[in-house]
């Protein structure tokens, strides 16, 4: 079970603990069952923290992003790396020991950000999980605007390149597992409700903006939380919009997410070829499981994920 960061910060405290405490009086909870926040490191404190492992939280996911004051800065985020740093010991003095943090890499090079740095900062707090993810431009937003007016440079490839292969590297040599093209985690700390999403499994989004899938489609809620509490204040679902999956959308799912994730693709004879080049480049391993093939992509594979994928989808029904 998860609650993302803007329902957390939404509802703080007490709004987070109704929140869980209504999920639970509908449904059976498993008592080993991973119940993760997504918090702003600002959003915690000691009442929040105790008010959450009550409920049963116990793991959080924090949004660091950066340790950079001026990365922080640009980024337009409310929270310092000091905080960040007294979230953590706040989470932990109250009871709640797994802990995720995120971070941004490929940044603009003007704001002349240490990567190492921020890899280094972020293994000092000894985080269970560590999510990390290059930034993405996209044109609807103020960064895809002022990229488009010259105001901001995108970072190369080639430093996109040398900033994720630094921090598999660092956080591989550092303990982590690198189990998925963004996440690492230590030992049976895997994000349980991520490997829900990446092996095909059914979910349920009730929070503002979530998703679920039942096993053939696809839905979303209202994004805005207003709109969201409003209609489930109202006895309405929350819905936004839905999304019937085609036989063809599922298979290249199931392509794409067995690719990204340490828990690898099982291959088709008729695929064997177009994986080749791939192994022969150091870019993806075969195994046997049985009389299985399995294909799994190193992590120089992982930056050459979509190719891989537009490739083996081209075989459609002979896949």
């Amino acid at each position: 079970m998860r609650v993302a960061a803007r329902t957390a910060s939404k509802l703080g405290g007490e709004g987070v603990v109704r929140l869980v405490s209504a999920v639970r009086a509908r449904f059976e909870i498993a008592r080993d069952a991973e119940v993760t926040i997504e918090a702003n490191p600002e959003d915690v404190n000691a009442d929040a923290a105790r008010a959450w492992c009550g409920a049963g939280v116990n793991r959080v996911s924090l949004g660091a992003q950066s340790f950079d004051p001026s990365v922080l800065e640009w980024m337009h985020r409310t929270h310092t790396a000091g905080q960040t740093r007294g979230a953590v010991q706040t989470l932990r003095d109250n009871g709640i020991a797994n802990i995720s943090t995120d971070l941004i890499f490929s940044l603009p090079e003007s704001l002349a950000r240490d990567w190492d740095r921020d890899i280094g900062e972020t293994l000092a707090l000894e985080p269970d999980h560590v999510s990390v993810y290059g930034l993405t431009v996209e044109p609807a937003t103020p960064l895809g605007r002022w990229t488009a007016r010259g105001d901001v440079t995108e970072a190369p490839e080639e430093r996109w390149a040398g900033e994720f292969t630094r921090a598999h590297e660092q956080f591989s040599a550092a303990g982590f597992t690198h189990y998925e093209v963004s996440n690492y985690a230590k030992s049976n700390r895997r994000a349980r409700h991520n490997q829900a999403y990446w092996q095909d499994r059914a979910y349920l989004g009730v929070g503002p903006s979530a998703h679920g899938f039942d096993g053939a489609t696809r839905r979303w809620n209202e994004a805005a939380y207003a709109h969201w509490l409003a209609r489930v204040s109202g006895g309405e679902d929350p819905l936004a919009g839905s999304e019937l999956l085609t036989p063809a959308q599922r298979y290249a799912e199931r392509v794409y997410l067995g690719l990204r994730t340490d828990a690898g693709l099982r291959l088709e004879p008729s695929a064997v070829p177009v994986v080749k080049p791939w192994v022969d480049s150091g870019w993806a391993v075969t195994t046997k499981n049985g009389e299985q093939l399995v294909l799994n992509l190193t992590a120089a594979g992982w930056m050459r994920l979509d190719a891989l994928v537009g490739a083996l989808t081209s075989l459609g029904s002979r896949y």
